[in-house]
């Protein structure tokens, strides 16, 4: 069975939007470039061809996964509430042992920006602060078998 991927109602429309346009808009101007770079004539010795080629796979791939999320979405109401730890959230915490204070915003893992300190509610933090509160310690337990604690200042 495939796994379901948690999503808001914005996310998901925005996911088929994505999709409709690399489907409706992108395929056939991919199509009629490689249409165009066969009608130069050898194709062993010709980069047009190749590049649309490498672009088509690209954008078949995007396609697909694309199409497995969208299939296997499980949406979730967004909640304004910000007494707890939920998906659309923006919590800060306190990392005790680093004496750091950062700011995540809880997200499906179809908008994870790590640069953007957008994380997944799959991710370790993201899992050890959902349903949490304001002022509670949450033990973050890392892939490699270790954990710290982060205590959570505020929600938003």
């Amino acid at each position: 069975m495939a796994e379901l991927i948690v999503m808001t109602q914005k996310n998901y429309e925005d996911l088929k939007k994505e999709l409709d346009y690399l489907v409706k808009v992108k395929r056939p101007e991919i199509i009629e470039r490689i249409a165009e770079a066969r009608s130069h004539g050898d194709l062993s010795e010709n980069a047009e061809y190749d590049a649309a080629r490498e672009e088509q796979r690209s954008n078949e791939g995007k396609i697909a996964e694309l199409e497995y999320k969208i299939k296997n979405a499980d949406i979730r109401e967004e909640v304004t509430d910000t007494s707890y730890v939920h998906l659309g959230s923006v919590v800060t915490v306190y990392d005790e042992d680093l004496g750091e204070e950062d700011v995540y915003t809880i997200t499906s893992v179809t908008e994870v920006d790590v640069m953007a300190n957008k994380i997944s509610v799959e991710s370790p933090v993201g899992a050890a602060l959902l349903k949490r509160k304001a002022g509670d310690s949450v033990e973050v337990k890392c892939p490699d078998g270790s954990s710290y604690t982060l205590k959570i200042k505020a929600i938003k």
